[in-house]
């Protein structure tokens, strides 16, 4: 790359994380803010089973993922990756301002989680076009040597964007009284969220197209056609995706529900300390996405299921055992620099999978559907195991049973870091 493509580069992928911290700081915020939105919208005659029907509609959102992946990837694929990643910061935005607004079930009854429900999807379709969209282009402006770094940028600003919305509910809990919080404060967040959506959408209006669309798009189409079916690759893609979901919305996602009920930390506390959590990761990933250029992609995304599979147990063992709140983010640190480790290199070696004229098609295909299959009901498979069980360890099974289904996957990929996009 010249000098000139440098700088476009970094413009357009700047303007593209940015995007995405804003994207999904809309998307995740429901889940910090679950505990009292089971209270509004969802009320039942136990605890657990409010929580079960919150975090069922949060599971909801990713049912759509899919067919968003689908639609919203065969857009960019065909009228590009900008126009893409346009269409889903402005539906993400919407969704979140409806949650912001909607009345509670007490003045409107069932239509209230109706429309919580509704507002799921409509930002579940979102999120389905927007981590294929965004990852295809962030990778195709990288510099070659460099896609790993590039495309960890990506997955730094989905931490990021979770970051902002656990700073944003722990400082709600620290400084806004409980019944303020619980009347009518907890909309703050959703509502801050449509107001963000506006910048989103005037950086990415300003973004280039990607040089590897615009030559793929002057090519013949028999010319790039992938060697294996695009299904073939789209399973690989979910196969591949199954830890990397698991472990990000039960450690990061449905941790701050689990310390406040099984931990027994203030609901400040737990937020804080998901918080520091999420910070490692955000200055993590890129590190290991960099290391990723150096020495591969599959040796950190194998350490990082082996990482998975020793320590979930022990480490739930330890949170539960009374150590203090020192203790507890330490332990949220260790699981961070795990994920950093498999999202470092995750998002190139995942787009490395595709051809560039079918990327973002079917690697959000693929990886929406096993987000929506393994991810987006984490929180509530977490919930009913330690209903059905008994016992608040049984969430780290399923971590550790992601690790070895993704570990299978990536012992037979083949190396990538040192090939040219497809």
């Amino acid at each position: 790359m010249s000098t000139e493509d440098r700088s476009r580069a970094r413009r357009a992928v700047a303007a593209a994380v940015v995007g995405n911290v804003l994207e999904w700081y809309d998307f995740a915020v429901y889940a910090y803010m679950a505990t009292i939105i089971a209270k509004k919208f969802f009320p039942a005659s136990d605890e657990v089973t409010s929580l079960l029907s919150t975090f069922a509609a949060f599971g909801i959102g990713f049912v759509m993922r899919p067919l968003g992946g689908i639609l919203i990837g065969r857009l960019g694929d065909t009228r590009g990756r900008k126009t893409a990643l346009l269409v889903t910061i402005a539906l993400m935005a919407a969704g979140t301002v409806l949650i912001g607004v909607i009345p509670s079930y007490e003045s409107i009854g069932v239509a209230a989680p109706a429309l919580v429900v509704f507002a799921r999807l409509v930002q579940g379709f979102s999120a389905g076009g927007e981590w294929g969209g965004s990852t295809t282009f962030i990778v195709e402006w990288a510099p070659e040597g460099r896609r790993g770094f590039y495309g960890s940028l990506q997955q730094s600003s989905v931490a990021g964007g979770l970051l902002l919305g656990s700073a944003i509910a722990a400082l709600l809990n620290t400084m806004v009284p409980p019944e303020t919080l619980e009347n009518w404060a907890w909309r703050i967040p959703f509502l801050l969220g449509g107001l963000l959506g506006p910048v989103g959408l005037y950086m990415r209006r300003n973004i280039e197209e990607t040089p590897a669309f615009a030559r793929a798009a002057e090519m013949p189409s028999e010319n790039v056609s992938p060697s294996i079916a695009p299904l073939r690759l789209a399973m690989r893609a979910l196969g591949f995706t199954i830890l990397w979901t698991v472990a990000y919305y039960i450690i990061l996602s449905y941790m701050p529900t689990f310390l406040q009920k099984y931990v027994k930390l203030s609901r400040t506390e737990a937020l804080w300390s998901t918080s520091a959590g999420l910070l490692v990761l955000v200055v993590a990933t890129p590190l290991m996405g960099l290391l990723s250029d150096r020495i591969g992609r599959k040796p950190l995304l194998l350490a990082a299921c082996a990482g998975f599979v020793l320590l979930p147990y022990p480490l739930f063992v330890l949170m539960l055992s009374g150590v203090s709140l020192a203790t507890i983010v330490v332990v949220q640190v260790v699981l961070a620099l795990t994920i950093a480790l498999y999202s470092g290199p995750g998002p190139a070696a995942i787009a490395e999978i595709f051809p560039t004229k079918a990327r973002s098609t079917w690697m959000s295909t693929g990886y929406s559907a096993g987000v929506a299959i393994f991810g987006g009901f984490a929180p509530f498979i977490a919930t009913w195991l330690i209903a059905r069980t008994g016992n608040p360890i049984s969430p780290s099974y399923y971590v550790i049973a992601a690790a070895v289904a993704s570990m299978a996957v990536i012992l037979g990929l083949e190396e990538t870091a040192r090939q040219p996009l497809r």
